[in-house]
């Protein structure tokens, strides 16, 4: 008989956000009145299939004890590492040792402010029941263009049967882990946990996700985000 579900929550925090390009990390900025940070952890503390939360930091962190810890005291933290994977890796070696109990991991991104709670619910009903997991996702739905490395149109690449990855990504704790630790072994860096379980044969289930689910990339995201919770708060739930 299979064990009842344990989930953790991870959020990986410990990165450095280049390609955001701002002084001010961009888990730790402003939006909608409080730190993105904050509100991606509130779609997770608010859900009642989730039993702990631990976010991996970088080791010179000074302002998640200061900005998001007195909001959230039964968040853990762990010390990341210099990539997304051996961040994820170190935090699901955190969760073994404090909650052994635990045999699924939810990861989400630091940097999604917006993730519904509904898309958290049905990715937890879904996946939950599939042995390889489940990432939320939604379809392509843009015309892709692949360049020719020079900035110039090469093809047009088909849409069909595309999806966009999202996170919360749910997998089963030991099986992230052994496929993280070789894909780690083998210098292997894969942009998200579903790629390190496809790299061991693993065929994840795609929940529908939601285009509000947006990850906070550039400094133009943080203006499409602060449209999304304004939408939100005023009851506009789309």
């Amino acid at each position: 008989m299979m064990a009842d579900p344990v989930v953790h929550a991870l959020l990986p925090a410990a990165g450095r956000g280049q390609r955001f390009g701002d002084a001010l990390l961009k888990q730790y900025v402003p939006v909608a009145g409080k730190p993105v940070l904050t509100h991606a952890l509130e779609a997770l503390v608010n859900c009642s299939g989730i039993s702990a939360i631990t976010v991996m930091l970088s080791e010179d962190d000074e302002l998640f004890g200061e900005m998001i810890a007195p909001e959230f005291p039964g968040v853990q933290t762990a010390v990341g590492g210099a990539s997304r994977a051996e961040s994820v890796f170190k935090g699901l070696l955190a969760i073994k040792d404090s909650h052994p109990e635990t045999n699924w991991v939810l990861v989400h991104d630091a940097a999604r402010p917006c993730l519904p709670g509904d898309c958290v619910r049905r990715l937890l009903r879904q996946g939950l029941e599939h042995p390889d997991g489940a990432i939320l996702a939604i379809p392509v739905r843009d015309t892709l263009k692949q360049d020719d490395d020079t900035g110039h149109i090469e093809r047009t690449v088909s849409r069909e049967r595309l999806w966009a990855a999202q996170t919360p990504q749910l997998f089963p704790l030991d099986r992230l882990m052994s496929a993280l630790k070789d894909c780690l072994s083998f210098g292997s860096n894969p942009t998200d946990e579903a790629a390190a379980m496809e790299q061991q044969g693993a065929r994840p289930l795609l929940v529908m996700g939601s285009s509000a689910n947006v990850k906070i990339t550039y400094p133009d995201d943080v203006m499409l985000v602060e449209t999304w919770l304004a939408a939100r708060n005023n009851g506009d739930h789309r």
